[in-house]
């Protein structure tokens, strides 16, 4: 069955506090976003990449490329307003007739995703049409009242809540069906997009490493990882 990835890399830095947008600061010695494809190239060569870029970023990205000698084949697509729109105009590169695919959608910024969690993904999209991986809550929970101070809260069960990760995986008929809809402010990931249109999410467990590299603190963490 063919696979696609689409792996969304729009961010801007700013909580970085630097000038470099995120996805390409380099960590042991390669930008983030190599890293990133780097992985499911490993996972299977056969994936068709789809890498989601603003258009402003494309230049220099391409000069990563050349720098770096980045050979591993990847189709590009423009950014969006926000992410939904995003992934909108990376899906745009799947090709319609092909309903039977398989689509996961991928944050740029997590390049230590395991072969096992895409691998898991992919098969459980496979048998249940959605997919997404999953970690436990390991700290203690509160929730805040209404008014939202941080005074104002009650503990709330860990046991009953996860973590999410990317890989997102679906059926290709299922995610270009959700994505018809219109703009909601609740869309914060894909699972969201396609679970408001009725389709059931199933959980996967994912990989602690499976971090998101947003902070200079996630920095030192993933430079602790390849370390290892």
């Amino acid at each position: 069955m063919k696979k696609y990835a689409i792996v969304v890399a729009g961010g801007k830095g700013l909580r970085m506090g630097g000038e470099i947008p995120k996805q390409f600061i380099p960590v042991q010695g390669r930008p983030v976003l190599m890293r990133t494809l780097d992985a499911f190239h490993a996972y299977d060569e056969s994936v068709e990449l789809i890498v989601v870029l603003p258009v402003a970023q494309q230049g220099y990205w391409n000069e990563l490329c050349r720098e770096y000698d980045f050979r591993i084949p990847y189709h590009l697509a423009d950014g969006g307003e926000t992410r939904f729109h995003s992934v909108a105009n990376g899906l745009a590169e799947v090709p319609d007739g092909e309903t039977d695919a398989l689509v996961s959608v991928h944050d740029g910024v997590r390049p230590f995703v395991s072969r096992e969690v895409i691998a898991a993904c992919y098969e459980s999209a496979f048998r249940e049409r959605a997919a997404i991986p999953v970690v436990e809550v390991v700290e203690t929970l509160r929730c805040l009242e209404s008014n939202g101070a941080e005074g104002d809260s009650i503990t709330v069960d860990r046991a009953q809540y996860r973590l999410v990760q990317t890989p997102q995986a679906f059926r290709a008929d299922v995610l270009k069906t959700a994505y018809r809809q219109e703009y909601r402010p609740f869309f914060t990931d894909d699972a969201s997009v396609v679970e408001a249109m009725g389709v059931q999410v199933k959980l996967v467990p994912g990989n602690r490493e499976n971090i998101k590299i947003t902070t200079p603190f996630d920095l030192k963490v993933a430079e602790a990882l390849l370390s290892d």
